[in-house]
Parts: C-alpha cells; structure tokens; sequence
C-alpha cells in the first residue's frame, strides 16, 4: 500500500482525523477506570443499572444503524466492542448484586440463629450489619484505616486525584494522535472524498435507527442523575470515566463538523451529534453533583 501524500491532506482533513482518533481511544478505554472502581468497592451500586441498559440500547442501535448505512468495517467494528464492553460492565454489576445479596442473606439469618435467651447481647453486634446496605461507604473506611481509604479514594479532591486524571487525559490524547499519525503514513487512513459531503443520501431506516440510538443516549444520563441526586452522593462512581466520556463525545462531534459543514452532510449526521453533543450537557451536570457531594461528604467526614 503506497504512502499517503501529506500535502494532499487539508488543515480540516487532518483536524478530522485527529479528533476521530482521540474520541475512538476515549470510547476503547471509557469503561476501564468504572470497572476498576466496581472491584475496588467489591460492588456496583453507585451506577445506575438503568443507565446502563439504556446505554447498551442505545450502542446495539448504533450498531444496526452503522451495519444498515453500509458504513466501513472499522466503525461497525467499533459499534460491535462497544455492545462488548458494555455487557462486561452489566455482567460485573449483576455479579455484584447476586453475590452481595448472598452475603446479606447468610448475614441475616446467622442473626437469627445466633442470639441465646441467656446471652442476649452477643447477638447484637451482627444485627446492624444486616440492616447495612451492600455498597460500602468508603467514608466509614476512614475509621479503620484513614491512610488506606485516602489511597483508594478516586473521589479525594487531592492533588493526586487531578495528576491521575490529567495525566490519563493525555495519555488518551497521545495515543489517539500517535494511532492517526501511523495509520495516515501507512496509508490505513485516508479522509473521505469531498464528494461525500452532500451527495451521499443515507437509507431512511437507517437515519431512524441513528435518531432511535440519539434519544437512548440523551435519556441514559438521566437516571444516573436522579439516582445521584436522590443518594445525595457519587460516591462509588469513577470521575474518568464520566471525563473520557465528556471527551470522547466532544472529540466525535467536532471531527464530523471539521471533515465538512454541507448541508446534505450535517444533516446526515445529525442523530450521531445529537447523540455525541447532546449528552455533554448531562455529562456536566454529573461534574456538578461530584463538585457538591464530594463537598458534602468531606463537611460530614470531618
């Protein structure tokens, strides 16, 4: 395969690329830091189940649209590890309900069995453990090891925290430039002809499948958001993964609005910005509610 012609590639042509490959590295990595936060927690209940079902919804629409529109191999084989990912995550939390439920339920009734008439109070201490809800609050990790608890805590407003997140920030940002760059010089990656900017008409179906997959992705937030307002806390969720996500989806929307801004273009694209764009409105309300609960928790810490 011959070498691309750098000179041939316009300023919006490689800003497209560029953007294309960031928000893909985002979307590949999205899932990590909230898996990790699950196994750390040993459960997954600061997620919002519904948040996830919509989600995953809303990636299977996506990929029977991308598979409808005939779009290229690579972004239907994104759409495919997309509906991976996301059964891994359902599957980690469905795991962590059955087993902690489990849990609860030998807790209670070895409650029941172990109080004696004669030794009335023994049986007391295991009694509220039975009452506590399976997610562990890592706030009353601090009694037992306050040293211990500041390590793990992804949520401590520390400098630590902005290193970690800032860091992988551009780790994403470098890997995705780093994987372009390779795949334009190898020739792996060429921009899309002009001419597809409006003369390209995408099947209706396939648009309503697109529209379909917009409106789960604006609606799967808002549980999530509910469900933290209701808690009162974010606690349990990863900050990353909600930053990747704010990224990948400014990354995906602004790489479409810099390969062409034709009309017949936008206008083909619109369930995929609606989907991208309009989700960073809740992604931000999200960053506002781990601002004011992370806030809360400290004052009640302390």
């Amino acid at each position: 395969m011959t070498m691309a012609d750098p000179v041939s590639l316009t300023h919006r042509e490689a800003a497209s690329g560029l953007l294309g490959s960031i928000s893909l590295t985002c979307w590949i990595f999205v899932l990590v830091p909230q898996l990790i936060e699950n196994y750390r927690n040993g459960n997954a209940e600061a997620i919002s189940f519904t948040f996830l079902l919509v989600w995953f919804v809303g990636d299977v629409a996506n990929l029977i649209g991308g598979l409808w529109a005939g779009l290229v191999p690579v972004i239907v084989a994104i759409a495919v590890y997309f509906c991976l990912a996301d059964g891994v995550l359902i599957s980690q939390c469905l795991y962590y309900q059955v087993r902690n439920s489990r849990i609860a339920a030998r807790r209670r009734h070895s409650s029941v069995e172990a109080p004696d008439p004669t030794t009335p109070l023994l049986g007391r201490p295991s009694a509220p453990d039975a009452e506590i809800p399976h997610r562990r609050s890592r706030s009353s990790q601090h009694n037992g090891d306050d040293t211990l608890a500041k390590l793990v805590d992804d949520q401590e407003a520390g400098p630590s925290s902005w290193v970690k997140n800032v860091s992988s920030v551009l780790a994403i940002c470098v890997i995705g430039m780093g994987g372009w760059t390779i795949a334009w010089q190898s020739g792996v990656w060429t921009p899309a002809p002009a001419s597809d900017d409006g003369e390209t008409q995408m099947a209706v179906g396939a648009q309503v499948v697109g529209y379909f997959s917009a409106v789960c992705y604006l609606g799967a937030r808002l549980p999530q958001i509910y469900k933290n307002w209701k808690d009162k806390s974010c606690e349990g969720l990863s900050l990353l993964f909600f930053i990747l996500s704010l990224l990948g989806n400014l990354t995906y929307g602004a790489g479409i609005l810099c390969h062409s801004t034709e009309r017949n273009y936008v206008v083909n694209n619109i369930p995929w910005l609606l989907g991208s764009l309009g989700t960073m409105v809740e992604d931000i309300a999200i960053f506002i509610q781990f601002r004011l609960y992370a806030t809360r928790d400290s004052a009640i810490v302390s």
